[in-house]
């Protein structure tokens, strides 16, 4: 099996599972230790691709263009999507690939710190008898699963709850910022939000999360939330309103770094 995309969360998914005992192996376009960077030297035997690359453009170039596994790697029979995409995509990447390989979409949540600490939580769809195969793999990269029915439903779950992860990452961050220029202490109001009503993600995991402080730039983590927010967008109802997300993702594009 193979990991495609082994950057800030492929990586250490990359090594729970080779810690776990399954022989796995990672592809990069980038050159970094441990991981293939040669995509027919990393076709050669792949059963199963785990992708976890950065967006629909290099999700294409890894099963149809630059890479193309999904023709070169000929002993594909299962592609499992991580990657947070917009679920229309993901719904359409069906169709694309060949009927003999099954499609699982699995993103994840929880950030690099639980990547590395193999405790990933998992969204999880597609049909039931491939997902019980695959739960081995999830197990050892992650510690909740969340079965949502079929493919592409994962997905669509994903991007409401990063909706969500993105809505408390503007306000607490807004909220840190005015505390400062009132004198508030930030490790204090920290505690205080996590055993009150404001508690959130973002502000109870503020010190181990590795984006709480980073101002946005397109290629970081803040800058893979406004992709996510737009993820979210994509599958608004008709006629819904969309002024809140729409304000929250030109928040999240605003943010400067916080000491």
């Amino acid at each position: 099996m193979g990991v495609a995309g082994c950057g800030r969360m492929g990586k250490p998914m990359l090594a729970a599972l080779r810690s776990a005992g399954f022989d796995a192996h990672g592809f990069d376009v980038r050159n970094i230790e441990g991981v293939e960077t040669k995509a027919d030297a990393f076709a050669q035997n792949l059963a199963i691709l785990v992708t976890v690359v950065r967006d629909e453009l290099e999700t294409d170039q890894v099963l149809f263009t630059d890479q193309n596994f999904t023709a070169q790697a000929t002993d594909l029979e299962t592609i499992i999507i991580s990657s947070t995409l917009s679920p229309t995509y993901v719904k359409s990447l069906r169709d694309r690939v060949p009927t003999h390989i099954a499609m699982i979409d699995a993103p994840m949540s929880g950030a690099q710190i639980r990547a590395e600490n193999a405790t990933l939580s998992f969204m999880l769809g597609g049909d039931v008898n491939t997902l019980d195969r695959l739960q081995p793999l999830f197990n050892a990269m992650g510690r909740d699963f969340h079965r949502m029915g079929d493919y592409s439903s994962a997905m669509t779950a994903k991007v409401l709850n990063n909706l969500l992860a993105a809505s408390s990452t503007a306000m607490t961050r807004l909220v840190l910022d005015w505390a400062d220029a009132n004198d508030v202490d930030e490790a204090k109001l920290l505690d205080l939000i996590h055993t009150s009503s404001g508690q959130n993600w973002l502000a109870s995991g503020f010190n181990e999360i590795e984006f709480a402080r980073d101002g946005y730039e397109p290629d970081n983590t803040i800058g893979i939330l406004v992709k996510d927010i737009a993820a979210a967008l994509d599958i608004a109802p008709e006629g819904a309103s969309t002024a809140l997300p729409e304000l929250i993702q030109l928040t999240i594009r605003g943010l400067n770094p916080r000491p």
